[in-house]
């Protein structure tokens, strides 16, 4: 069906994907814990995946995608509690703001959206079926735990021995815990937590931990072993190594046939976190910058590499998408269907099922756009914004991108100089390079001083 291959974590090396039902994908990934506003490392992996998830598609498979909401958690009753309102309420408000910045994004909303406190019935029979085999038990405090030592290939997924773990292990004697490895199924319920977190269960009234929830859900909905389970890098351990000892040592066989991780948002070259205060949410961002230039953003690196946040590179995004629209003005494309046999289509696809590699295959585009400025011929804006569209993007025309873009700059003259540095920029790639220099010194007029940079970019600044 296709020529796809796909970094597996497990593997810890480029595999070709081979799906378990010929034609069809079951994928789950971790979604988010809903207690505030989604940051932009959110908005950077729900992107990871929404390109998978469109390129699965596009190759024709049929996808199940599966994306959940965490909405309880010691956090998020925490926030609840401090906000004087119930656990739902806060949930509901959140997740409502999380669906609104991934619809801006055009991130396309997976197949299911299953909440935790849907499936602890799931959960219970998943833990049960793990105290059967002698891998869970319930400790002196009331806890339920995970036998970690009973299940022989701990540590698998993440690279770590038990005798790595143990030797930055830490005894906590509160705890009802037979080892410091083993993590908690089953949360004992304490007299200060609201009513609205406590669940009946044959080790008394309590709520799930978190990574029992993932177990079940993707269990529930995907079946016992499923294509693809993804997330963030964070996640691989404990999150997803837990994933695999509960669900394998529960079912006997194998969880995931391929996991996917992606890369960390950095800023200054240090990971993106509140305590360094260096964090933004996605509405933040939107506020200054047009939501599909974000998204070119987080395109033009690789699932798998950091991203580096900056407004640099933000504006450095607009310009760059700012030529993809400016070489459709004015030429429609002659509608007729995408054609995959072209060159360009050819580079594009070779470059998406080589792990989903969205900058060599935006380098194709860019590629499309130099013909374009050059021949104005329809055939090559349909394959431009149709190829374009296969990743989220080129979904507007020209004129409404700009009205965006100019709205969206610091001012509409930001935005003005914005329009005219991507025309300039058409102008070098048509070899016009008369009409290159005339903008260039009609901006050196108005005080705008151009800095190209050696990969093609370019860089203003007022004079």
């Amino acid at each position: 069906m296709s020529n796809l291959k796909i970094y597996n974590t497990l593997a810890r090396d480029k595999q070709v994907f081979v799906p378990i039902e010929e034609g069809k994908v079951r994928m789950y990934v971790c979604g988010m814990t809903i207690y505030d506003y989604c940051h932009i490392g959110h908005a950077r992996m729900m992107m990871a995946f929404d390109v998978v998830y469109r390129w699965l598609q596009a190759s024709g498979y049929d996808v199940t995608y599966v994306r959940n909401i965490t909405d309880i958690d010691d956090k998020i009753i925490k926030r609840a509690v401090e906000n004087g309102e119930s656990i739902s309420q806060l949930t509901a408000r959140f997740t409502q703001y999380m669906d609104e910045d991934t619809g801006a994004l055009g991130i396309l909303a997976p197949t299911h959206v299953p909440r935790a406190t849907e499936y602890v019935p799931q959960m219970l029979a998943l833990i049960d079926t793990l105290e059967q085999r002698e891998l869970a038990y319930q400790g002196s405090d009331g806890d339920v735990n995970y036998a970690v030592r009973n299940f022989a290939n701990y540590g698998r997924l993440s690279g770590k021995s038990l005798d790595d773990l143990r030797a930055g292990e830490r005894v906590d004697v509160n705890t009802g815990k037979r080892d410091p490895l083993d993590f908690v199924l089953w949360k004992s319920s304490k007299e200060s937590e609201p009513e609205e977190v406590k669940w009946d269960s044959k080790w008394g009234k309590g709520r799930p931990g978190w990574h029992i929830e993932c177990s079940a859900m993707a269990c529930a909905l995907l079946g016992e072993q499923f294509d693809i389970h993804g997330g963030g890098a964070d996640l691989q351990f404990p999150h997803h190594e837990n994933e695999i000892a509960q669900s394998e040592g529960a079912f006997g066989h194998s969880m995931v046939n391929y996991w996917l991780h992606n890369g960390f948002v950095r800023v200054d070259n240090e990971k993106m976190s509140k305590s360094l205060g260096n964090f933004f949410t996605i509405r933040d961002v939107l506020k200054k910058y047009d939501a599909e230039v974000v998204r070119f953003f987080i395109l033009r690196a690789h699932y798998r590499s950091p991203l580096n946040y900056s407004d640099a590179h933000l504006d450095d995004a607009r310009v760059a998408l700012t030529r993809l629209y400016t070489a459709l003005d004015g030429v429609e494309g002659d509608g007729l269907p995408l054609d995959w046999n072209e060159a360009h289509a050819v580079r594009f696809a070779e470059a998406m099922n080589d792990d989903f590699n969205t900058p060599v295959a935006l380098a194709a585009l860019f590629d499309l756009v130099s013909e374009l400025n050059k021949s104005k011929s329809p055939a090559v804006a349909r394959q431009l914004k149709g190829l374009a569209g296969v990743i989220g993007l080129l979904a507007r025309t020209p004129q409404q991108f700009r009205q965006a873009a100019v709205g969206d700059a610091d001012s509409s003259a930001d935005g003005a100089i914005v329009e005219a540095i991507a025309r300039r920029a058409a102008a070098k790639q048509a070899r016009d390079f008369a009409q290159s220099d005339a903008i260039r010194a009609e901006l050196l007029a108005a005080g705008i001083i151009l800095e190209d940079k050696p990969d093609g970019s370019t860089n203003w600044r007022r004079a």
